[in-house]
């Protein structure tokens, strides 16, 4: 068997794979891994043999590709290969925050991050300086899980449900540094997961098996046939229940660390039409509409994930003044550390998010 000339072995791949971060020389390595990795993080084959079809389109072999994923993620380039589900899709979740005294910033970050739930925990520039996002099988559990949070930290958590999505999609051109194109956004109302195929959904959520047939195993798993899974995964993209299948890659490492949440305050009544110029801004990765809580005014929201700070911030000035939004009070909050990502947990059984959640470590952005 031969492998591609840039992964002739895996000690090679392995070795540029521990020092992604800091963007060693090795074009050639960086060149192969970007051409499996930048493609698939949307419309992931739908095939009996996924890797198989990756494989042609590459002239690698099967094996190959199979062996090259293995090894990236172990070395954390992306955390799996998945969905990302629609907020309606099922379950609760809300972007929680928090004022935390800086003496205190990491005790209180690790003991949010410690809740299962818990799947994004950052420090972010402001006076509310924690920023989570929470997820549970319903809003009951979710309030029950926040009201712990405060009771073991002491400190008041802000719950800023969403209320209407415009764009969601943290897919990354990793060649040209930037964000994807934008697709298409279908204005069709996602459907609700069923009590039947949620378990196909925690699976998702959990990312395929890197074998020669992953829906097949799905498949066995869930008591259906393979052309079954391939045909509910294919509806799901039809119809917005998920927002995007494929490699979700760890930014971060990938060299994205000026990344901004930018929020505004915008009369109910107009907020929906500037949500949508948001979504269709090239280089916006996420925008949402929140509720408002005390002493937080704010109910539009973008995310820009950039390179360089001073790029980020001229591109949010250069968004601010086209979409009409320059007479809004406005915050920008860059991320500073990071100490939980991994992927929401809406579907998965408590055994499966115990797994998922053992492996999260805390490291800094």
């Amino acid at each position: 068997m031969k492998l591609p000339v840039a992964f002739s072995s895996h000690r090679a791949l392995r070795a540029w794979a521990s020092n992604m971060s800091h963007r060693i020389a090795d074009q050639h390595l960086l060149h192969d891994a970007l051409d499996l990795l930048n493609p698939w993080q949307r419309d992931f084959p739908l095939v009996s043999r996924p890797f198989l079809e990756i494989a042609k389109q590459l002239s690698w072999s099967e094996r190959d590709v199979i062996d090259s994923l293995i090894t990236l993620k172990e070395k954390g380039a992306f955390s799996r290969i998945g969905a990302v589900f629609a907020p309606e899709a099922g379950g609760a979740s809300l972007l929680a925050a928090m004022a935390v005294p800086t003496e205190r910033l990491d005790e209180v970050a690790h003991q949010v991050s410690s809740h299962e739930g818990v799947n994004h925990n950052y420090e972010r520039e402001h006076r509310f300086n924690l920023w989570f996002v929470i997820t549970a099988a319903t809003e009951g559990a979710l309030e029950e899980s926040l009201n712990d949070i405060e009771d073991q930290t002491g400190i008041e958590v802000l719950r800023l449900r969403m209320i209407k999505p415009y764009h969601i999609d943290l897919g990354f051109d990793l060649k040209q540094h930037q964000t994807l194109p934008k697709t298409t956004v279908r204005d069709i109302p996602s459907q609700a997961i069923t009590e039947t195929d949620r378990p196909l959904a925690g699976w998702l959520e959990e990312g395929l098996p890197l074998i020669e047939e992953p829906y097949q195993q799905l498949a066995t798993q869930w008591g259906k046939t393979e052309a079954e899974v391939i045909d509910r995964l294919s509806s799901w993209t039809l119809d917005g229940t998920m927002k995007r299948f494929g490699i979700i890659v760890r930014h971060h490492e990938f060299g994205f660390h000026a990344n901004a949440m930018t929020v505004f305050d915008v009369p109910d009544d107009q907020v929906d039409a500037y949500g949508e110029q948001l979504a269709r801004y090239p280089g916006v990765t996420l925008a949402y509409r929140r509720t408002r809580a005390a002493q937080w005014p704010y109910n539009l929201y973008c995310m820009v994930h950039g390179k360089d700070r001073t790029a980020v911030l001229e591109l949010l000035a250069k968004m601010t003044v086209d979409c009409g939004l320059g007479h809004f009070d406005s915050k920008i909050l860059f991320s500073l550390r990071r100490f939980k990502q991994m992927g929401a947990r809406r579907f998965q059984s408590p055994v499966v998010r115990d797994s998922v959640h053992s492996q999260a470590g805390h490291h800094a952005l």
